[in-house]
């Protein structure tokens, strides 16, 4: 059995705070991000805090797809994890724009590349902002930082 998966850890920064508080448009963005990945979806489970704020995960074949928002600062943690031919590059695409958010850091983890001390493998670190005075496009990169690995 192949234990190699792919997981991205996303900061998304400068979104809309009613997008954030949204929870039906939460749903159905992680949901269509899962999708766009390649992902088969098995169940999903959100909440919405009070006064605000929201959180998600839909649980997929191929591992999670994880969102917590803070609309008060205008920033959503997502977390994907996946295993076989997905492509989170795609879920991320999808939700970048349904945040509608002004910049991203992005961290890309290989894992379960190895045996003990070679499983977890920093594949790359980048940070991702729109053109000024542009509408921004899902595959825009004006900033990128490469890890090592």
């Amino acid at each position: 059995m192949d234990t190699a998966g792919k997981h991205w850890l996303i900061e998304y920064h400068g979104c809309d705070a009613s997008t954030l508080n949204d929870e039906p448009h939460i749903r159905q963005s992680l949901c269509d991000a899962a999708v766009a990945s390649g992902a088969t979806i098995v169940t999903k489970v959100f909440h919405r805090f009070s006064p605000q704020g929201v959180t998600g995960v839909v649980v997929v074949e191929e591992s999670h797809l994880s969102i917590h928002t803070w609309p008060e600062s205008g920033y959503a943690a997502v977390d994907f994890f996946t295993c076989g031919d997905c492509l989170p590059e795609r879920a991320h695409e999808v939700l970048r724009v349904a945040l509608n958010s002004t910049h991203a850091d992005v961290l890309q983890v290989d894992r379960g590349q190895g045996g003990p001390g070679q499983s977890v493998v920093v594949h790359e670190v980048r940070t991702e902002t729109p053109a000024p005075m542009l509408r921004r496009t899902p595959t825009e990169h004006t900033s990128w930082n490469q890890a090592t690995g």
